[in-house]
């Protein structure tokens, strides 16, 4: 049995096609095949049932993929010991982050992050929250920025900053008139929401004093930018709640239209989320110390109230 063999058994697992694995793996087909064959004669069972489309793994096989997993997390342990014994942060590190974070945070940390660590290859990929932790779960990103809490054991979470909510209000809301607003105020059928998947539109619902959304005001929006939602709110079609730092780069007109909350100010706890096997801890333990670096300048709110992002059921 070796470390090789199992890594092909969680490819195999995970995308239930030994070509598609093998792709991922960077081998032929016929090797990865012949390494999980090995592997199964040696143990003298069947890790999967080849006769299903898409491949399934077999009873003892799934016992076997959960300890695989566990073993090829311990054995990068290894590297990991001895890069931190010898101080080297470099290497290639693989970071998820939410789509209403990335915008206005990546342009905050890559620089600075990429002028002090340049021996890292920092690889970025916009991922929803859902994304973010199978992606940890699975080994195929290293962390994650995202808005906490998530409530899962296997995800460890690492406040940054809370990021307060401002609404965007139109000349022709009711709420327009008011120098700040509550969240008793808010009703979900004025809302522009984002499209499903962003947990930022469920902390909103679960902000709103009323949760059921309206499908009679004339129209339905599914939009994954905050621009769209602008633009919409500005034409009179509702008003729209943004996190803090989308407000900076607003034009004055713009920020005319916006509207803080009465204190305390309800907000989104922006976290750095890596897996419980703590793996790369150099890497993140320097993402973060970058970012603390950087957003202590840019966003100082502590005394606000956390809205969940964990969609109410």
């Amino acid at each position: 049995m070796t470390i090789t063999q199992l890594k092909y058994v969680l490819s195999v697992a995970e995308y239930q096609n030994f070509t598609v694995a093998a792709e991922h793996s960077f081998v032929t087909q016929p090797t990865l095949s012949m390494q999980i064959q090995k592997l199964e004669e040696a143990l003298n069972i069947q890790i999967f049932n080849r006769s299903k489309k898409p491949i399934e793994l077999t009873e003892i096989g799934k016992k076997i993929v959960a300890q695989a997993k566990v073993i090829v997390n311990e054995s990068n342990r290894i590297s990991d010991i001895v890069d931190q014994q010898k101080g080297f942060i470099g290497g290639e590190f693989r970071v998820g982050i939410i789509p209403t974070v990335m915008p206005t945070l990546l342009p905050m940390f890559l620089q600075n992050f990429t002028k002090k660590y340049p021996k890292v290859t920092l690889i970025i990929e916009e991922l929803t929250t859902d994304e973010i932790i199978r992606k940890l779960s699975d080994g195929h990103i290293d962390a994650g920025l995202a808005a906490t809490p998530l409530e899962n054991d296997s995800i460890i979470e690492n406040p940054l900053y809370y990021e307060p909510f401002v609404g965007l209000i139109p000349k022709n809301h009711r709420l327009y008139n008011q120098q700040k607003i509550t969240s008793e105020e808010l009703e979900i059928q004025d809302i522009l929401l984002l499209e499903d998947g962003h947990c930022f539109k469920d902390s909103v619902i679960n902000l709103c004093s009323t949760h059921k959304i309206d499908n009679t005001k004339g129209f339905q929006l599914a939009s994954g930018s905050f621009d769209t939602l602008i633009k919409l709110s500005k034409e009179g079609l509702g008003m729209t709640l943004l996190p803090y730092l989308h407000t900076l780069d607003l034009n004055e007109e713009d920020k005319a239209n916006l509207r803080d909350f009465t204190n305390p100010p309800p907000a989104r706890e922006v976290s750095l989320i890596y897996h419980k096997s703590q793996l790369k801890m150099q890497l993140i333990e320097a993402l973060k110390k970058t970012i603390d670096g950087i957003i202590r300048g840019a966003i100082s709110f502590s005394d606000v109230k956390i809205v969940s992002p964990l969609a109410k059921r």
